[in-house]
């Protein structure tokens, strides 16, 4: 991420990507959704909040298994997109910011959760704010997909690197490479809030195989990508054509990791 941008205004960025974001963005694993449902203790029927959903990438297949939806999407286009998506379910999508939201009177929700959007929540307001849309005892979840890497994971990442560098674009020295498992937990930051108890944490990994294009598409959704000068974007991408489409299966392995924490209410 690049210190010259703050969270405010990378978080504006994913309305560009609005038309290949339910595409080219991973789907969340069913293990991970089931385990959620499970630690947070929720029955169909049951009010979820979701902040930030985007195009819907984890409320279609929480709304499938009979919750009752209510998002806030701070894009119109990313909202507009979910409406469609979510067509038939049980679920409102509100356009705005999550912070200055209000929900109806005496509504509370048994949860509030945040799947790759927690980060994008002004940090100073995300606890209390999930705090006061709760029911007594009810949940916060969040996570976020990232990438991880295995030790007998796809080198391309690595070897793409040179690319970066010499577009200024590169990480920075002391960069992390994690691997599945060893994801940073936040159990302490969410203790420190003094709103929330955890109750759950745990770490997941998957693995996706994209095609060259589909690869490409999926970094268009990248707030860093995003923001990218155009003439370095077409550099890289065109350069990463290049190097996919020598590989025998012109596709490369990428590795995803989440860390699934869900908390409870204190009152």
């Amino acid at each position: 991420m690049h210190a010259r941008h703050d969270y405010k205004t990378l978080r504006q960025t994913f309305e560009q990507a609005a038309d290949l974001y339910q595409q080219a963005r991973p789907d969340y694993p069913e293990a991970l959704l089931d385990d959620l449902v499970q630690a947070a203790d929720l029955h169909p029927g049951d009010r979820l909040l979701e902040i930030g959903c985007a195009t819907g990438k984890a409320t279609l297949p929480l709304a499938k298994r009979g919750f009752n939806m209510t998002c806030v999407e701070l894009g119109a286009d990313l909202a507009e997109a979910a409406r469609r998506n979510l067509t038939g379910m049980d679920a409102e999508i509100i356009t705005g910011g999550f912070e200055e939201w209000q929900p109806e009177a005496g509504k509370r929700f048994d949860l509030v959760f945040a799947a790759t959007a927690w980060n994008w929540i002004d940090p100073k307001v995300r606890y209390s704010k999930a705090w006061q849309v709760l029911r007594p005892g009810g949940h916060l979840a969040f996570w976020n997909a990232t990438h991880v890497f295995p030790d007998n994971g796809d080198l391309f990442f690595r070897e793409i690197q040179d690319v970066y560098d010499e577009l200024g674009e590169g990480k920075p020295k002391n960069t992390d490479w994690p691997k599945p498992g060893e994801l940073q937990e936040q159990r302490e930051e969410i203790g420190q809030s003094g709103l929330f108890e955890v109750v759950h944490v745990r770490q997941f990994d998957w693995e996706r195989i994209y095609h060259a294009e589909e690869y490409i598409n999926l970094l268009k959704t990248f707030s860093d990508h995003i923001l990218m000068e155009e003439w370095k974007r077409e550099k890289l991408f065109s350069e990463i054509r290049v190097r996919l489409n020598s590989r025998p299966d012109s596709s490369v392995r990428r590795h995803w990791g989440a860390v699934l924490h869900v908390a409870r209410r204190l009152d």
